[in-house]
């Protein structure tokens, strides 16, 4: 062990990013290789993986990307609406070292935004490797480091394994890696097509149909809108309480004005305040079958996560009777949605506005970070874990939070690289001596 460690160390010194083929990755043909990373390894090539890497650059801190996707940022390209727009003013989503182009607007749409991170990609030279699909990472607490496996490739041509080995770990799949598609009585017989909302693009192929929208948070809200203004008639199945608020207060955005009002008040005259606010604006919306939490809606979203609306427009098609509001769903027939209040209504889609969760438990092999049922950090705001594991983009901040963990991740990385820079190769100090 000792002679193979020195060896590696050495091509390390003179190759960083050093590759050692070890043959086969577990039969079909399957290709096996290791290759050794100085920095850390980055797992998801979205907003919080891209800061992360950026920023650990800035410092002089390589790392590797890894996306299992074959472009940046795929939620956004691939799994969203094309009317979605960014809910929160762009200086409070822009990521670290560069702003948004000044011509755009205070709400960039979604093309806007991919624009946004290719450039900042491009700017600093983050180069993902794409279609690489981490499907096992843990600690080897023998060596020290990290082992990722990834698949690259499709299931029909021959797959390259890949084993990345590094000191440091950096999760940034995020809270949104896959779609929470919940099963519904009679989903089988239901005689319509039923799609999740990130296969939802427009509701242009829905003109003259009636669509019933499963989710009121901003995605279900939002493509109920957009089935209105495409002539379609869509239904709004509310199933628990939630907070609805304009987008702008008194001039400025909701978000900006909280976020200014904590520095001088509590979150309880906070909450109030809003929802005074939202009153005078927007109305009751209970009178529309929208009842509110008890609970305020910044201690909700501190609480549990739950982010409340913004409204673009949706709560007026609910006044008008352009959009329904129905209660939860008992079960599906042929042509029909029965709900619980026993109403029976004709519907020729439904759409699944019902969220994302966490992928974090399918691949990486660590019970004390990461919860094994959510996928999410056991610890609120929980940026750093043990061994060098870290995560960027699940403390439910959005862009402003995926910023904030990566330039924590980067400072606490680099005292780490200096410290051993001192000595001899970051590899070399860490590697085992027996």
């Amino acid at each position: 062990m000792a002679s193979y460690v020195k060896e590696i160390g050495g091509k390390l010194s003179n190759d960083p990013f050093f590759t050692e083929e070890i043959g086969g990755g577990g039969g079909g043909g399957d290709k096996m290789r290791r290759v050794w990373v100085p920095g850390p390894v980055i797992v998801g090539a979205g907003p919080s993986g891209l800061a992360a890497a950026v920023c650990l650059k800035q410092k002089g801190v390589p790392s590797i990307v890894l996306e299992r996707s074959n472009c940046i940022a795929s939620l956004w390209q691939l799994k969203t609406y094309d009317r979605l727009r960014l809910h929160l003013p762009k200086q409070f989503c822009e990521l670290p070292f560069m702003s948004f182009p000044v011509e755009f607007p205070t709400y960039p749409s979604k093309n806007q935004f991919v624009s946004y991170l290719e450039v900042y990609a491009e700017r600093f030279d983050i180069r993902p490797r794409f279609n690489e699909t981490v499907a096992e990472a843990e600690y080897d607490h023998t060596l020290g480091f990290w082992r990722v496996r990834s698949k690259h490739g499709n299931p029909d041509e021959i797959t390259t394994v890949t084993e990345y080995v590094s000191r440091w770990l950096i999760v940034a799949t995020g809270e949104n890696a896959e779609a929470v598609m919940p099963k519904l009585d009679g989903m089988d017989v239901f005689d319509g097509p039923i799609k999740h909302a990130s296969l939802y693009k427009s509701g242009e192929e829905f003109g003259g149909k009636k669509v019933l929208v499963v989710g009121c948070g901003n995605s279900g809200m939002e493509v109920s809108l957009d089935l209105c203004e495409h002539r379609a008639s869509p239904s709004l199945v509310v199933r628990d309480a939630v907070h609805v608020l304009p987008r702008e207060m008194l001039g400025k955005s909701t978000f900006g004005l909280s976020i200014w009002l904590l520095k001088w008040l509590p979150v309880r005259l906070v909450d109030g305040f809003l929802l005074m606010v939202s009153r005078l604006i927007l109305g009751d919306t209970a009178k529309f079958g929208l009842d509110r939490p008890i609970i305020g809606p910044l201690r909700l979203k501190n609480l549990s996560g739950k982010t409340p609306v913004l409204d673009v427009g949706t709560l007026a098609k609910i006044k008008t009777g352009h959009i329904k509001v129905r209660p939860s769903i008992k079960r599906l027939k042929r042509h029909a949605v029965e709900f619980v209040d026993g109403r029976i209504e004709r519907y020729d889609s439904v759409i699944m506005a019902t969220g994302y969760r966490s992928n974090v438990p399918s691949w990486l092999k660590e019970g004390e970070m990461f919860g094994k049922e959510d996928g999410l950090p056991r610890k609120p705001f929980g940026w750093k874990g043990k061994n060098g594991l870290y995560a960027a983009g699940f403390t439910n901040r959005g862009l402003l939070g995926s910023s904030m963990d990566a330039k924590r991740i980067a400072e606490d990385i680099e005292r780490c690289w200096k410290a051993d820079a001192k000595f001899c190769t970051p590899f070399t100090q860490s590697l085992p001596s027996t």
